[in-house]
Formats: structure tokens, C-alpha cells, sequence
């Protein structure tokens, strides 16, 4: 295998690797995917402003999420279908996330069923939530992931309808995809399909009409916290506070739903879109999804407000290449590169990243007018 060093690697070898459709369908973004590549090089817009004679000969990298202690504030984002890119699937990305300290969500459209991962990966784990027209598969859906020790529910809520991401739309994915999370449901509403059958028919489930008042209706039917996920403006931030919930995930869907949105590590930042300050005036935590590349943008997003980070696409890849150990490893270079980048900003533990640590396009805007 080649040198690898850091998480970009991963994804280079991925490609020569994984059957085109497959990478296609994980890699690709939503049309012309100005939104894919904006999350990425946004963060190269943002610079450090990083202070000396500080004391960084132990750094400390743990955090509190929703109570629950971690390792790192990298957590694994729900992704779905990952027995596509490695036989164990869901199930070796838990064990990877585990093995780091840290948290596995697991997606609705997983190619493993919520109980495998939980009876074969131990660790702290969330299950990200499509609502579906028939609120009752939504019901028991969430009594499984409860039943399972699942700590959070994190619902998609940029997903009215999915994207066109045109690449899929050539490909067409293999006839032997099943989304194990609809194993032991009660589907008597649902067509008598298996296998692409089922994945096609349960994507035309998904409900349009979702709303707030469904936010509200969840928090009925479990005890479990309620994180939304796919806010990017100040004003649904606001409205999500209002209703609980929570954490509140700022994405984008990693580009693949509306093209030609901000990137999110713009939006913990520019105008209107402040979502952290108005989530804050709650103490409701915000973490960040969409273009975590390296430790360097982990920093940054913990700089402008994020509680922590959640990464997608590296995990897949680290995975298809060289399944749990890959992942695993995909973990620690994040890891060891947020860890460089704290000692030689002056930051011994996450406490000390604060937002004078960074310079953004807005900052410089700023200072040129004074």
C-alpha cells in the first residue's frame, strides 16, 4: 500500500479502488457541486493568529458531548451504505470509532442493522433519522435505537427531497443494495421489496411535508436528545432552540442536496447566518459537518464557535481502503494533526481555542475599511 499521510490520501486510493459507481455515488454532490468543493477550500480562507510562550507540553483534546465524555471533539457523521465500500460496513467504522474514543452515527440508510452495530461495535453511538410518510416505521425506527443504547437522535431535516446529484443518476447503483435499518420493522404499509427495491421505494417515503411540529412530535415519542441536522441560518436556529432540541448540526449535506449554498464553516460565521450566536444565547451546542479535510480545519471550525466537528466522505474512503484499521487510522491523523495545530497556535486544551485565534475573509474586510 502507498504512503499514506494524511486523510485526503485515503480518497486518492479509494478511487482506484472502488467500482466507479460506487465511488461516484460517494464522492459526487448535488449538480455543477460548487457546494461540494466550496466546503473544502473555504477553509483555506481562514487564517491563524496563533500565540507563544505558552505552555503546550501536555495537550488536552477531550470534550463533553451531551454529557458524554470523548476523546476528541471529531465525531463520525452518518453515511450511508458502507458495506459498498468494505464487507463489515457500519459495523468496522464503529469499532474504528470506538477504538478513537469517540462517537459513530449511524444512518438511517445503513447497510447494517441498528442491533449489529450495537451488539459487535461497543462505544458511544448516535442514529441520524429520515422521517418517512408513515410515522409509524419513524416510531419504531427510534424504539429500536433506544432499545439498542443509541445515545441521540439526529434528524435530517435539509432532505424534503433528495438532490439531483447526476452522477447517481448515470451510474445506477448495484441491483444488491438492502438498507439493513429496515430489517425487524413491521413494513405492512410498505411494498413486499428487498434489496434496491426496498432502497428505492423507502427513498420515495420520505416525508415533504416534514415541519417543525414534527420536531416537537418526536420529543413525544423518546426520551433520547434531539439534534437537528442541516440548519445553516441564524433564523432556523432560532426556531429549532424555540422548539428544544438539543445540538444543531450546521450542513449542507456534504453538497449533495441544493448546490450553491455557503459553505458551512461560512455559515458559523457571516451575518444572518450566525447560527452559533443564536444558539448560544441558549447554550445549545452547534457542531459543524462538510469539508473537515484536516486537523488544521477541526481548529478553525472550534475557533468560530463549533462544539465540535463531524466527518463523512474521510471515513468512507479510510474504509473501502483498508476497512476498520483504515478508519482507525484516518481518526489518529486527524487527531494528531489537531493536536499540532493547538501546540503551535498556544492551546493547551479546547478551552484556549477561542475565536481571536483565527482570521476570516470578514475580519480582513473589516480591518482594511478602519
Amino acid at each position: 500500500m502507498a504512503l499514506i499521510t494524511n486523510v485526503s490520501d485515503y480518497e486518492e486510493l479509494a478511487k482506484q479502488k472502488l467500482p466507479k459507481m460506487v465511488y461516484d455515488f460517494y464522492a459526487g454532490g448535488a449538480e455543477d457541486q460548487w457546494t461540494l468543493k466550496e466546503n473544502k477550500e473555504a477553509f483555506s480562507k481562514i487564517l491563524f493568529r496563533p500565540r507563544v510562550l505558552i505552555d503546550v507540553s501536555h495537550i488536552d483534546m477531550s470534550t463533553s458531548i451531551l454529557g458524554y465524555k470523548i476523546s476528541m471533539p471529531i465525531m463520525v457523521a452518518p453515511t450511508a451504505l458502507h458495506k459498498l465500500a468494505h464487507q463489515e460496513g457500519e459495523v468496522a467504522s464503529a469499532q474504528a470509532a470506538a477504538a478513537a474514543g469517540t462517537i459513530m452515527t449511524l444512518s438511517s440508510w445503513s447497510s447494517c442493522s441498528i442491533e449489529e452495530v450495537s451488539s459487535i461495535a461497543p462505544g458511544l453511538r448516535f442514529f441520524q433519522l429520515s422521517v418517512f410518510k408513515d410515522r409509524d416505521i419513524v416510531q419504531q425506527l427510534v424504539r429500536r435505537a433506544e432499545n439498542a443504547g443509541y445515545k441521540a437522535i439526529a434528524v435530517t431535516v435539509d432532505a424534503p427531497r433528495l438532490g439531483r446529484r447526476e452522477a447517481d443518476v448515470r451510474n445506477r447503483l448495484p441491483e444488491n443494495v438492502v438498507l439493513k435499518c429496515f430489517e425487524g420493522l413491521d413494513l405492512s404499509k410498505m411494498d413486499k421489496t428487498k434489496g434496491s427495491g426496498l432502497a428505492a421505494y423507502a427513498t420515495s417515503q420520505i416525508d415533504s411535508s416534514l415541519s417543525w411540529k414534527d420536531i416537537k412530535w418526536l420529543q413525544t415519542i423518546t426520551g433520547l436528545p434531539i439534534l437537528v441536522k442541516g440548519v445553516i441560518t441564524a433564523e432556523d436556529a432560532r426556531i429549532a432552540i424555540e422548539c428544544g432540541v438539543a445540538g444543531i448540526i450546521v450542513s449542507n449535506h456534504g453538497g449533495r442536496q441544493l448546490d450553491y449554498l455557503p459553505a458551512t464553516i461560512s455559515c458559523l460565521e457571516e451575518g444572518k447566518l450566525q447560527v452559533v450566536r443564536e444558539a448560544k444565547g441558549r447554550r445549545v451546542p452547534v457542531f459543524l459537518d462538510g469539508g473537515i479535510r484536516r486537523g488544521t480545519d477541526v481548529f478553525k471550525a472550534l475557533a468560530l464557535g463549533a462544539s465540535g466537528v463531524f466527518i463523512g466522505r474521510p471515513v468512507l474512503f479510510a474504509l473501502a481502503v483498508d476497512g476498520r484499521a483504515g478508519v482507525r487510522n484516518a481518526l489518529r491523523m486527524l487527531r494528531d494533526e489537531l493536536e499540532i495545530t493547538m501546540a503551535l497556535s498556544g492551546c493547551a486544551s479546547l478551552k484556549d481555542i477561542t475565536r481571536d485565534r483565527v482570521i476570516t475573509e470578514r475580519d480582513m474586510i473589516r480591518r482594511s475599511r478602519i
